[in-house]
């Protein structure tokens, strides 16, 4: 069978040899034929041209040559890791190992404190705002028609009670003073007549009626008495402070027209605000009212404000899925401003805690570590969890255990190896 298929394979080999011959004579013709064609285009081109034919040609062929070297020598082959010689370890649970060999570490530079658990308060984070206190603010508007002839208190001009601080030009306020001149002058007339009694009594009851209408209109009990003492009107009423404190937002300008219920002006006291904070879901559970808080500012680092949670919203806002708690806080040396921005820490509650100053914890982006001593030549760092206690200490709630060795000076530096080996 072998045999038969050897002996058709070799007389059809010498049948088509002749026609193979055949078509490569007429491919060599043809290849002839389209090389001297090129060769022809290529010297009817201008010296330029020829130049840049040249020059691809050539990019051409070391590209060519590239490809053919590169599937010669590609063999399939282990690649080798050689190691690094360096002495890290890198656990699953992001647990970091360093290992040095020899190196003594300055206890100048850096101290180890001895992890112990103790009570500490349970704090949550409320970012917030300061404002002044609505209870103690007031605003200051016109009681009737007039115009504005002078301003005497200008935006945070301090202001005790009973300071002028605006003069309106006002109709009404002439008119009330009138009608209480004449009914003051008709009692004194009557007053010694005891015939006419009824005549008296009406003229005290107008006199009490207009009085009662220049307090309504914004006059002092100064004011009503100076005009019963003199017996002169003004066309000018002066608008005082009910309260001590500071000019807040003044509306007005000397000539402006006002009607009743205008604005003038808005007082507050400053030495008692408002913190306005957002307390996310998460925490909801843990507040209620009459809770202490400690304030922060960028202002005062260094400084702690006590506030006192009054109010708790019943309501969750819909934008920031967060409620609004509002704390008491007392500004006796005047350090803080309305609308300044401050972090509260509110305590919830005591919890055991591992408590390392500030410089112990390890921030790198949202987490925060810590760095123990395992051996004489080991440390390894540790991710924890916990809060600020203050602006010098950190609770570790996790990833810390009593007895271990925790560095508190020097943590960023040593970081820094870690950091190196890591990359």
């Amino acid at each position: 069978m072998i045999d038969k298929l050897i002996s058709f394979l070799k007389r059809l080999s010498e049948k088509t040899k002749p026609i193979l011959n055949k078509g490569a004579d007429h491919g060599a013709h043809h290849a002839k034929a389209a090389a001297a064609g090129l060769a022809g285009l290529y010297w009817n081109l201008s010296p330029t041209n020829r130049y840049r034919v040249r020059l691809a040609a050539f990019a051409f062929a070391i590209l060519s040559l590239g490809i053919v070297v590169g599937r010669i020598t590609n063999v399939d082959r282990a690649v080798k890791i050689e190691s690094s010689g360096k002495d890290l370890k890198v656990e699953t649970s992001g647990i970091l190992e360093l290992k040095l060999p020899g190196v003594k570490l300055n206890p100048e530079i850096y101290t180890f404190q001895l992890a112990e658990k103790i009570p500490v308060p349970v704090n949550i984070k409320v970012p917030g705002r300061l404002a002044f206190n609505a209870e103690k603010s007031k605003v200051l508007s016109a009681r009737a028609p007039g115009r504005v002839e002078r301003i005497y208190a200008f935006d945070g001009a301090q202001v005790d009670i009973g300071s002028p601080i605006v003069e309106l030009y006002s109709p009404d306020f002439l008119s009330a003073q009138q009608e209480y001149l004449l009914s003051s002058k008709t009692a004194k007339v009557l007053e010694g007549n005891k015939t006419i009694s009824d005549l008296l009594g009406d003229a005290l009851i107008t006199q009490q009626a207009a009085a009662n209408r220049m307090r309504n209109l914004g006059a002092s009990e100064g004011d009503i008495k100076s005009i019963e003492t003199t017996g002169k009107t003004t066309t000018n009423l002066v608008m005082r402070s009910p309260l001590k404190g500071v000019v807040v937002k003044r509306n007005v300008e000397p000539g402006t027209a006002v009607s009743a219920g205008d604005v003038i002006t808005t007082l507050a006291d400053p030495k008692h605000l408002w913190f306005l904070g957002n307390v996310f879901e998460q925490d909801f559970r843990m507040i209620k009212q009459g809770q202490k808080m400690a304030l922060r500012l960028e202002a005062y680092p260094e400084k702690e404000f006590v506030a006192y949670a009054n109010y708790i919203a019943p309501t969750v806002d819909p934008q920031t899925r967060a409620l609004l708690i509002r704390a008491d806080v007392e500004n006796i040396d005047g350090l803080l401003r309305p609308d300044m921005y401050a972090s509260g820490l509110l305590t919830t509650g005591m919890a055991d805690a591992v408590v390392v100053p500030q410089t112990a914890i390890v921030r790198i982006r949202e987490n925060r570590f810590a760095i123990i001593k395992v051996g004489d030549e080991t440390f390894r760092r540790v991710p924890v969890k916990g809060y600020d206690l203050n602006s010098k200490a950190f609770a570790i709630t996790e990833g810390v255990e009593p007895g271990w060795k925790v560095l508190t000076e020097g943590a960023v530096l040593l970081n820094d190896r870690f950091a190196k080996q890591e990359d």
